[in-house]
């Protein structure tokens, strides 16, 4: 019969406390903190994305109610509301920002070997935005709309595992183009692209790094066709061209020849048209990579529904990076100790089981495999017999 640690507690043992400690450092999280250091904050709110927790006192009271489980948790103290509220007003929001970043690069090495769509030895990203609606009266910093507030998060995800490997948070007004201003793109990597991103002045720097785009074009694109390749559209492939641009701007630009490729989708019957500076793979491939951009839009709508980002503990920016950083540091430790432990299961039920037994003391293994260890299967239990027959 297991009689160690909690779930929880097993769970942060996934967690790296070394790097934690060195950004902690870096920016003097702990500076002149007595008791409730940056440590007990994390915990604190990474126990809130994990069992879904709708407030401050919601955090406080579930973890009273338990106070030996929660010490064994990591806790050396009861949390108070007051107290999270004003480390997360304080302290600075990048700590946790620059730590989701050293396990999003763990997490990158294990899913390393995952299979993609498209057999490809480059590594593909998908580009894509999400707004979180806030109310303006609250959060007035996060102007968008006359009546409402909003912040917009800037993800690139990495195709192999999902993991998001960039995150920028700006208020709802920017532009989701202006993301293509602070990435640095990776030589001989593929980005796949909405048409919102369709700048050719950006899309220019792309190409000057060697790396590769994929998007859809935009209905009044202004293009010469020099010539088109042999296409067989059974395969749903109608033309495969290659084109300059004719626009006053866009051919200044973007100077050299793009690939135009119209697409017909034998599920849907809508006729796509792309984009893309990519002149060796198929236009079936390149087809496939863009229907593959859909794991991005999978990815918002997973961390809406199942992590805490619609609504947030604290009003200041400050308080709401914090959050939503801790919120993806949650999501890709839980996808680390899914490969780790070589757990057969979505991140989805994974997170659910998780929510639902943080104090409970069962080997996270069997708990999330629903696998028995034979070890402790065969261990006698400290039950006495009431009754010898």
């Amino acid at each position: 019969m297991y009689e160690g640690r909690t779930v929880f507690s097993q769970v942060v043992d996934f967690v790296p406390r070394h790097t934690f400690r060195r950004r902690v450092e870096r920016y003097q999280g702990d500076y002149g903190v007595r008791g409730f250091n940056c440590w007990q904050q994390f915990l604190a709110m990474l126990f809130a994305q994990l069992t879904y927790r709708e407030s401050l006192r919601d955090i406080e009271a579930c973890l009273a109610a338990v106070p030996g489980r929660s010490y064994h948790m990591g806790f050396t103290g009861p949390v108070s509301r007051s107290t999270l509220a004003d480390a997360n007003e304080r302290r600075d929001w990048r700590i946790y920002a620059d730590f989701a970043q050293a396990l999003i690069g763990e997490a990158r090495r294990l899913y390393a070997d995952e299979p993609l769509d498209v057999e490809l030895g480059r590594t593909v990203y998908a580009l894509d935005s999400s707004t979180i609606d806030l109310t303006l009266s609250l959060f007035p910093w996060a102007g968008f709309r006359a009546t409402k507030a909003a912040v917009k998060l800037h993800t690139l995800l990495d195709l192999r595992g999902s993991i998001p490997v960039f995150i920028w948070i700006t208020d709802g007004k920017a532009h989701d183009v202006r993301v293509l201003d602070v990435l640095v793109p990776e030589p001989g990597s593929v980005y796949v692209l909405d048409r919102a991103y369709v700048d050719f002045e950006r899309l220019w720097r792309l190409q000057q790094a060697r790396a590769i785009f994929v998007t859809r074009a935009k209905k009044r694109l202004r293009y010469r066709r020099r010539y088109s390749e042999p296409s067989d559209r059974s395969t749903g492939v109608v033309c495969d061209q290659t084109i300059v641009l004719t626009g006053q701007q866009t051919r200044k630009h973007y100077p050299l020849p793009l690939r135009r490729i119209r697409y017909r989708d034998p599920d849907s019957n809508t006729s796509l048209v792309f984009l893309t500076n990519d002149t060796a793979l198929p236009a079936q491939s390149i087809a496939a990579l863009y229907r593959s951009r859909w794991q991005v839009e999978l990815f918002f709508k997973w961390i809406k529904q199942h992590l805490r980002i619609k609504a947030f503990y604290g009003t200041s920016p400050n308080a709401v990076k914090t959050q939503i950083w801790i919120a993806i540091s949650a999501y890709v430790l839980v996808a680390i100790l899914r490969k780790r432990l070589k757990i057969d299961r979505d991140l989805y039920t994974i997170l659910q089981i998780l929510s639902v037994s943080p104090f409970e003391k069962v080997p996270l293994f069997q708990l999330l495999t629903d696998t028995i260890d034979p070890i402790d299967a065969d261990t006698p239990r400290k039950q006495l017999i009431l009754f010898d027959f």
